[in-house]
């Protein structure tokens, strides 16, 4: 459309006609033709706000707004029509054509046809093109490509997946390739593509993959708990992209078309014997890539990431990333919870209850609903091994624990000479010590429920006629003891007594 409303500004400016039409890439027959319609018409500058270019473009070639007689297509038809399997553009406009001479109307031609359904259909699914910032988004993805390399001892192809990630301002490029595609793998790809721009972006788009995303949604993706961990350590936000809309990261999608054509396929017809080395090879088409000059745009990939992007990237944590498993166990009546058959122990409170259990490389962290509960040194080796922390015992419990051998005697002691004697022959008794500790706190305990001086003095008897004494020794004769004494207790109480009295006996007057 010639530049109706800037060349009648110009020449408010008092510009030449060989300048305006200079500026506005027109002849000056066509500069010289406006100038004077628009004195024949009475326009000049400043033009009224309302008028739009259409409606200047109609007052100055008027012959142009021809209306056609012709019949026009139901475009909104034929837009549901075409998605309706086998139907084409080519089917509907020969209906349309037959339509209109059955009804004696002027068709449209092949051509024209398509030109106003075309002209319908880009206002159905419109793009936009969206300026990203410097540092501000990376987008990551699978390539939809593999490449592979040969095991050496079968001599089969082992399949390898390709990694892309790809800062979408500067179109800097990240590439690496997996056995897998498992989520230690994802992961590991990310940690790798940190290191090698150098820093993070504040967020990362992925796709809605299974190892990223547990449940898909357009709006509220559920993100995988190892996935969002990785983020938080970064300083970063996941920001999926919807499903089934690509364009959300439209800049990922090109460079993987780019990634399959200028690094897979060009190692397509070499051999490679193991991950390391395809990588190797990988990297040195990759910074290729990188350092390919633009054909729209001046520089390269490597270019605009060094001068303008890299600086504004967040800067790296001063540890990488520990690739860590979530798993949900349950505290067991132990206050314990079994993670890879080995036992750990909690606080006996969450005995009963549901935990989230992060197993690194190096540690055991428990969590209750977000709050950290238990840590522990991760375990190898013997299998249905206990680690247990004091502190997270019952009272009870941990009272046992701390018994040994001189608290015993301490408390033998404050009940006499002979329970502490009778104490330490039962703990000399045994071979290791530990295993008579039960059998010393039952004979103790014995003096709450009897007395200490009928405790020291049943020890006493049973010194007199064995070397090797037990709880149930004593036990027994305490308690038979205790018999004895209620027994005497009664017969001397009731010796030369009548309880109805005297005069009950002295009969009757």
């Amino acid at each position: 459309m010639t530049q109706i409303r800037e060349i009648l500004r110009l020449q408010s400016l008092e510009v030449v006609q060989v300048k305006i039409a200079e500026s506005c890439n027109c002849s000056r027959d066509t500069v010289k033709r406006i100038l004077k319609k628009a004195k024949n018409l009475g326009i000049g500058w400043p033009l009224d706000k309302k008028i739009s270019d259409e409606e200047l473009e109609k007052l100055f070639y008027p012959r142009k707004a021809i209306i056609s007689d012709c019949k026009m297509p139901n475009v909104e038809r034929i837009h549901k029509e075409l998605l309706k399997k086998g139907v084409t553009l080519k089917l509907l406009w020969h209906e349309y054509y037959e339509e209109c001479l059955q009804n004696n109307e002027k068709p449209f031609m092949l051509t024209q046809f398509c030109f106003h359904y075309r002209k319908y259909a880009s206002t159905k699914n419109p793009s936009m093109h969206i300026s990203r910032k410097p540092g501000e988004i990376i987008e990551v993805d699978w390539a939809g490509s593999t490449a592979s390399i040969v095991d050496d001892t079968t001599g089969e192809l082992i399949t390898i997946y390709v990694f892309v990630g790809v800062l979408p301002y500067s179109g800097y490029t990240y590439v690496e390739g997996f056995t897998d595609m498992s989520l230690q793998s994802w992961i590991s790809a990310h940690t790798n593509m940190f290191q090698y721009f150098g820093g993070i972006s504040k967020i990362i788009t992925p796709d809605n993959l299974k190892t990223g995303v547990n449940k898909p949604d357009s709006y509220e993706a559920e993100i995988n708990k190892t996935y969002r961990e990785m983020s938080e350590h970064y300083g970063t936000a996941i920001i999926p992209a919807r499903i089934v809309k690509p364009k959300d990261k439209a800049t990922v999608e090109g460079t993987v078309g780019n990634v399959s054509t200028w690094i897979i396929a060009a190692l397509r017809n070499s051999r490679f014997f193991s991950v390391y080395d395809i990588n190797q090879a990988i990297k040195l088409k990759l910074e290729e890539l990188n350092n390919k000059p633009f054909q729209k745009r001046e520089g390269s990939r490597n270019t605009i990431f060094r001068n303008e992007e890299k600086l504004l990237l967040l800067p790296l944590p001063e540890y990488p990333y520990e690739l860590a498993q979530w798993k949900v166990a349950t505290v067991q009546l132990n206050y314990h919870v079994s993670v890879d058959k080995r036992n750990y122990s909690v606080p006996h409170e969450y005995i009963g209850q549901k935990v989230d259990v992060r197993l690194s490389k190096r540690m055991i962290e428990v969590f209750y609903k977000h709050t950290r509960i238990a840590t522990h040194i991760r375990q190898y080796g013997p299998l249905n091994k206990y680690l247990t922390v004091l502190e997270h015992m019952p009272p009870n419990h941990q009272s046992f624990v701390q018994w040994d051998g001189d608290r015993f005697k301490k408390w033998a002691k404050k009940i006499g000479e002979n329970t502490l004697n009778l104490i330490e022959l039962v703990l000399k008794n045994q071979r290791v010590e530990q295993q008579a500790y039960k059998s010393c706190l039952g004979i103790l305990k014995l003096s709450d429920r009897f007395s200490e001086k009928s405790l020291d003095a049943v020890c006493k008897k049973v010194l007199s006629y064995t070397q090797n004494p037990s709880y149930k020794t004593v036990k027994a004769l305490i308690e038979t003891h205790k018999d004895e004494e209620e027994s005497n207790d009664k017969s001397t109480s009731n010796i030369g007594c009548y309880t109805r009295g005297a005069n009950y006996y002295g009969g009757r007057k």
